[in-house]
Order: structure tokens, then sequence, then C-alpha cells
């Protein structure tokens, strides 16, 4: 048996476990998200300094527009009544390629107060190489509606790694993107009807009736009456007290209802780079017949000398003789019976020795004969 197989095969019997137990139940936190909770995105455009010469050069005009800006504001004058030579000296003492033009993205959490800090992604715009060892200068981060909701500033965590010498160069993650953790102070609230609407909404994180349905009665069966009322497949209208102190205490109990969510739709996944292959128990197979293979073939070449008789004049010469060997894997045709799960799935396609990628082959060839009663997701 393969490593492979060994580790599908193990990671079937958990699963079967669990199918063949009682369905779990989940809270209906980790079901559904308040609307009122969503995250805002924010972006801002700022100047990352103290680079080792990997940032900008002279040829990113906005680079330099913004650090004279930024000075600008400062009182220090690079522009305005200066001689030519002042005017060339000051902006020499301005070194460009420690300077790089960013963009500055967040996700502002719901129900975020200011005062609170959110971490934020810096990535390069212009031509700098690498950010490693980098301050960002403080940058207004705004939202859709352009007002400005928090302001980012800090020492920047480059994971990427960007190295050569002598010709030869080295790089391991991505040198122009980096992190903030905690870089942003939140400045302005985001207003929400939690505080002020009648009903409360969930979403759920999955459309999926079943579930749907399911929270709506455990709400119901729970506080009694037609508090929850479902919209659709995927959200759900709550009555909640309009004191702000009992609703802050409703919800509490209602996310930590647990309730039995509906069996997801059959779903094959499979990653083709990495040659992950990932089959919920929900998938079906009906009859179908499958045979695997490849044939490998070997070519060898022998070269020798033919002596033929001097006398006769003939000529030494060279000769080439050439051996060709056709393997072909003895892998026998297994057959699938109509309706067979997932384990009875697997333990087929390793019965024929599969590696990774030809259990990809091998699903989605089901898939294209129509045998396969799941939706195939590569990625």
């Amino acid at each position: 048996m393969t490593r492979f197989s060994h580790m599908v095969k193990t990671c079937l019997a958990g699963l079967c476990l669990v199918a063949a137990g009682s369905a779990c139940a989940d809270r209906v936190k980790d079901l559904a998200s308040l609307a009122a909770q969503r995250p805002n995105q924010l972006i801002g455009y700022g100047l990352v300094v103290g680079l080792q010469g990997t940032g900008d050069d002279a040829s990113v005009p906005f680079t330099t527009q913004s650090m004279k800006a930024m000075l600008a504001q400062m009182g220090v004058r690079i522009d305005g009544p200066l001689t030519d030579f002042e005017q060339a000296t000051t902006a020499a003492r301005v070194d460009i390629k420690n300077t790089a033009a960013v963009l500055v993205t967040a996700d502002l959490p719901g129900f975020a107060k200011p005062g609170q800090r959110i971490d934020i992604n810096v990535s390069a715009i212009g031509k700098a190489t690498n950010l490693r060892g980098g301050s960002l200068v403080m940058t207004a981060m705004r939202g859709v509606d352009g007002e400005i909701y928090a302001l980012a500033q800090g020492a920047l965590t480059a994971t990427g790694i960007d190295a050569g010498a002598a010709g030869s160069k080295v790089q391991i993650g991505v040198p122009t993107s980096a992190r903030i953790p905690g870089g942003a102070i939140v400045e302005r609230v985001v207003d929400t009807p939690f505080e002020s609407s009648e009903n409360i909404i969930f979403n759920i994180r999955e459309n999926d009736f079943s579930t749907t349905t399911a929270i709506v009665n455990a709400i119901n069966k729970k506080f009694g009456g037609d508090i929850a009322q479902a919209l659709d497949g995927v959200s759900v209208s709550v009555r909640a007290p309009q004191n702000l102190n009992q609703r802050v205490a409703f919800m509490s109990m209602v996310e930590s209802l647990e309730v039995t969510p509906g069996e997801p739709p059959a779903r094959v996944v499979i990653n083709s780079r990495t040659g992950t292959v990932v089959i919920n128990r929900s998938v079906r197979v009906t009859a179908a017949a499958v045979s695997h293979g490849t044939i490998s073939v070997a070519i060898t070449a022998t070269n020798e000398i033919s002596q033929p008789n001097m006398l006769a004049g003939g000529q030494t010469a060279a000769v080439q003789n050439a051996d060709v060997k056709v393997a072909e894997p003895n892998n026998p045709m297994f057959l699938f019976q109509p309706g067979v799960e997932l384990r009875q799935i697997v333990d087929a396609v390793n019965q024929v020795g599969a590696t990774p990628s030809a259990l990809i082959a091998i699903l989605e060839a089901l898939k294209s004969s129509g045998s396969l009663r799941a939706e195939l997701i590569i990625i």
C-alpha cells in the first residue's frame, strides 16, 4: 500500500465514524453572522521610509511629489524662492531610494470604536524591491464614502526575503508586501442599525434552506411564538427587545443555541497544483467501470563494431543495435455499483495503486461521463 493510500484510508475511517454517529450540532454563531456586524474595507496611500536603497527611484514621479508635499506640511521648503543650486542641493538630500510609495488596506470590523487598533496590509506600487526594515508614515485610511475612519503608522513586518550575490538571486515570499499588526487606530464609528432596528438579521454563511429552517425552529422553540422568520435561504429575521442591554443579552442567548445544520451539497474539490483532493461524504457515483494505467516504453541502444573479411573488400564500420521494450502495468478494471459511497470510491481507486494525480484524472473522467453525482471544483 502506498503512503498516499494509507493517508486516504485513515482520513476516511474518521469520516465514516462521524457519518455513522448522530449528526453534530453547531452553535448559531458558527453558522451565521450578524448583518449589522459586517466589516468595512479601508484603503489609503502613504510612504514607507527607512529602506536600505530598495525603494523607488527618480523615475517614479508620485513618490517624489508625495515626499515634497509631506515635507512642505512640516515647514521644509523644497520648491519656492530658492536658487537653482539650493533646490538641487535640497533635492539631493532627499534620497528617494530609501522611500517607497505604498497602498495601505485594512478591514474595519463591525462595532469598532475610536481608539481600537486594527491590522493593516502594506503593498508597494512603484519600483521598490523590498520593504523590509521600513516604517510607514502616518496614512489616512478612507472608506468607500471618502471619509477617514482610521490612521495608520508604524514599523513594517515583512516576511519576504530577497538576497543576491555574484549574479545569483534568491527570493522567498513577496518582499514588496508587508503587514503591521495593530498598525491603525480607529477614528470614526460606522453607523449600524443594531441599536434602532426592530428586527435583527442573521446571514447564513452557506446558502442552505435546511440550515435556515433549523435555526428558525431552534429560536422559536427556545423563546416561543414567531420571534424568528426565514426571509430566504440565507437570511433570518429575529425580533429583538428594544432595550439595548436586553438586546445584547438576547443576542448572546441566540448565538449560543445549538442547531443541527443541513447536509452540504455533494462536492469534490481538487487542487491541481498540489494534488490535493477533498471529497465530502455526500458524494455518490452511479454504475461505472474504470480502468487506469500507464504504458512505459524503454529504448536501449548498444554500439558494436562490425569487422568484415578484409580479403573480400569489406570495411570496418560501427553498428548500433536498438532494443525496444514496452511495459504496461497490470492494473485491473474496477466496477462502481450504483450509489456507492465515499469510502468505496477511494478503496476502489486505491486497488489500482492510483497516485494523487491519477485520482484527479479518474474523478474528472467520472464527471465527464456523468457518473459522478457531485459538483467538481478545481482550484
